[in-house]
């Protein structure tokens, strides 16, 4: 299927949705945009064209849907705040799936999480596990791209990290820190799914890079790289989530929440599974070492550039 057609991709400014979009474009492939950013300066110029989500007026959504081949959804939020809930994201992606079938969108590309689950305590989780349902239940192709941790040139967890490295005279690490997670690099995730545009079958992929890192290991690694070694503490999680509480305080953003801290350590972000990708991430560090981590990521800054509170992951 390398005809050229139109492809859309939800946040194609934010994001794993600008790379997305640039491997489409550099696939010949016409690109449009539903972003809540329709008023900030569009990176692609007249190269993708950006439509309003529309999530209160269906007839409207349908219609900057209709002639697209492939859907990439890419949109989340994550975590709720006055403004932007779980819950509109989950009720906002049951409006999107059922705008792409009516619009004649022939396949849905998902990014989701690794270990969905409905009966998860962990809103995260549980509403993306809702939501691929709601895909599934549409009939139309798909592919469920389930990542666990991004990582790339304009990513917020790895660079924060590293931030706290350079800042800190100590790092701590909820528990024991043997929690394991598995970070992709952004761009091959990209990579993934537009292959898994070019395709029709079903599937679901854990999209996991191909190193694992316990979660004190991860903070040893990005340290040692970044010139920053620090003690880490095994510390209480209410105590970690304190002292994160008062970093996104003193930054005016939300450096973590109760329910990251517990999906990292019911390890939520690990699967048994052979690594989608080949990018490392201890090399990515290595080549950013001279400047990961001096500006400090806020979440909310990077949604309050867009003429609407939530994003896209």
């Amino acid at each position: 299927m390398s005809t050229r057609q139109t492809h859309t991709v939800t946040g194609a400014f934010g994001y794993s949705g600008k790379y997305i979009a640039q491997r489409l474009i550099a696939n010949g492939h016409t690109v449009n945009t539903l972003t809540h950013a329709t008023a900030s300066a569009n990176p692609f110029g007249s190269v993708v064209k950006a439509h309003p989500f529309h999530w209160h007026q269906p007839e409207k959504l349908v219609e900057s849907l209709r002639g697209t081949s492939v859907l990439y959804n890419t949109y989340w939020v994550r975590f709720n705040h006055k403004g932007f809930s779980h819950a509109d994201a989950v009720r906002n992606s049951h409006a999107l799936f059922a705008a792409a079938k009516e619009a004649g969108v022939e396949r849905i590309v998902h990014v989701s999480i690794t270990n969905p689950s409905l009966d998860s305590p962990l809103e995260y989780f549980s509403g993306k596990a809702e939501v691929e349902q709601a895909l599934v239940d549409t009939g139309v192709s798909y592919a469920i791209l389930r990542p666990t941790v991004l990582f790339g040139k304009e990513d917020i967890l790895i660079n924060n990290i590293a931030w706290a490295l350079r800042h800190l005279p100590v790092m701590g690490v909820f528990g024991d820190g043997s929690y394991r997670l598995q970070p992709i690099y952004v761009d091959d995730l990209a990579q993934l799914a537009v292959e898994q545009g070019e395709r029709r079958q079903n599937v679901i992929i854990d999209a996991i890079g191909p190193e694992t890192y316990t979660y004190r290991a991860l903070i040893e690694m990005i340290g040692r790289t970044i010139g920053c070694p620090r003690p880490i503490l095994s510390i209480p999680p209410w105590l970690g989530y304190a002292v994160g509480w008062g970093i996104g305080k003193l930054m005016g953003d939300v450096f973590i929440t109760r329910a990251e801290i517990a999906g990292l350590m019911a390890e939520l972000l690990y699967v048994e599974a052979p690594p989608a990708a080949e990018t490392r991430l201890s090399d990515w560090v290595q080549q950013h070492a001279g400047t990961l981590g001096h500006r400090y990521s806020s979440e909310l800054a990077r949604r309050q550039t867009h003429s609407h509170p939530q994003r896209s992951r």
